[in-house]
């Protein structure tokens, strides 16, 4: 089922006799239960105001077309989006709706925020057939309860997104990255929460990436005017001297392969192993990895998230044991998605208030069963 009007998909969800399973452009590797239904039909730019940094679209709008859209104007996507197609090995185009439900957002979230922080408005269908409008067009909007925020993250399981309102940012006018050299998992991560709580403005920061040959690397973003970057760039390398790691700059060409490959884990894409997403608080990730019993791992968000190989089959979770934050198991073979579940087990006080959630706008539990509830969008 691919309706093109956001009636006909009400009609769809509101005669559905079982499951729906939703897809934008199919390329996040998730597999609800339920017969298909595409929002790739919804799709379009309808309206972007590049003076008032905003932009409205439909949920089945190619992110490439949005960022065309933007680069005309010398805007971007401020969340930097991650594209899950290499490292899953999926085909088709991420949409506006998939990265919205999931929250993806990628290695400038520790900085700029998540995708959820730049959702100003959402038009999505529940699970009874209703059409429901919430947020604006603007930052400033009084509408009662953030269903915005709730829909970032959800993952199709409370309504069908039509349509997003976007704020959006201008591109910075160049960027360079400070890698850092043969600092071990440990040192890494006090070098990256000493950048972050510096005045520099550090836009991303991961660890043990091996972007480049010889060993763990360091990395760490500035954007902005050229002047700007270089004052800052110098500055940093002061305040990192005592690491006495070997440190070089990469331009801004090198700097914008090296955090798109960030973003996109494009160095997973070969591996064999199974492959998980961890989140945490940056301290605790070195730990964590001692006892992974991984077969390696990088860094992201000064530590954050880890992208973790695992051997294939072996639950990460039950190595890890109890900790603060979540583990999502992102590619492995179906048996072992049979074994394992994709997300994290919520808390049961959690748990109850996804339960709650859900009853609410899905009573008939028909939008992508078998997926986390709203809590998962922590995980995104």
């Amino acid at each position: 089922m691919k309706p093109d009007t956001e009636a006909a998909l009400a009609d769809i969800v509101k005669s559905a006799k079982g499951p729906l399973a939703i897809q934008g452009g199919g390329t996040r590797g998730l597999s609800p239960r339920g017969d298909l239904l595409s929002v790739a039909g919804l799709s379009g730019i309808t309206l972007y105001e590049p003076g008032a940094l905003t932009m409205v679209a439909q949920a089945g709008t190619p992110i490439s077309e949005i960022e065309a859209a933007l680069a005309a104007e010398n805007q971007r996507l401020a969340f930097e989006p991650m594209d899950h197609r290499a490292v899953l090995g999926t085909q088709g185009d991420p949409t506006l709706g998939g990265v919205i439900s999931a929250n993806v957002s990628g290695p400038r979230r520790i900085q700029g925020g998540s995708a959820r922080d730049y959702a100003l408005g959402v038009r999505f269908v529940d699970g009874t057939g209703a059409a429901v409008k919430n947020g604006g067009r603007v930052m400033k909007n009084v509408t009662g309860y953030d269903l915005v925020k709730l829909m970032c993250g959800a993952f199709g399981t409370l309504g069908v997104l039509t349509e997003v309102s976007l704020k959006v940012l201008p591109s910075p006018e160049t960027q360079g990255t400070l890698m850092l050299r043969g600092l071990d998992d440990v040192a890494g991560v006090r070098a990256m929460s000493a950048a972050m709580g510096s005045p520099y403005e550090i836009t991303g920061a991961a660890h043990c990436a091996k972007i480049m040959e010889g060993g763990s690397v360091t990395a760490l973003r500035i954007e902005g005017f050229e002047t700007s970057v270089a004052y800052r760039m110098d500055r940093l390398k002061d305040l990192l001297k005592d690491f006495k790691a070997d440190m070089n700059v990469a331009d801004a060409t090198m700097s914008d392969w090296i955090w798109k490959s960030v973003r996109d884990a494009t160095l997973l894409a070969e591996v064999p192993e199974d492959i998980w997403r961890v989140c945490c608080k940056p301290s605790d990730a070195p730990a964590l990895m001692a006892r992974s019993g991984a077969v390696g791992w990088y860094f992201d968000w000064a530590g954050g998230l880890i992208w973790v190989r695992m051997p294939a089959g072996d639950d990460l979770r039950a190595s890890l044991g109890a900790f603060d934050g979540h583990a999502t198991l992102v590619r492995a073979s179906e048996a072992t998605r049979a074994a394992l579940p994709t997300f994290h087990p919520e808390a049961p006080g959690v748990a109850k208030i996804s339960a709650g959630l859900r009853a609410r706008f899905d009573p008939r539990g028909i939008l992508n069963p078998g997926l986390m509830g709203p809590v998962a969008r922590e995980v995104a």
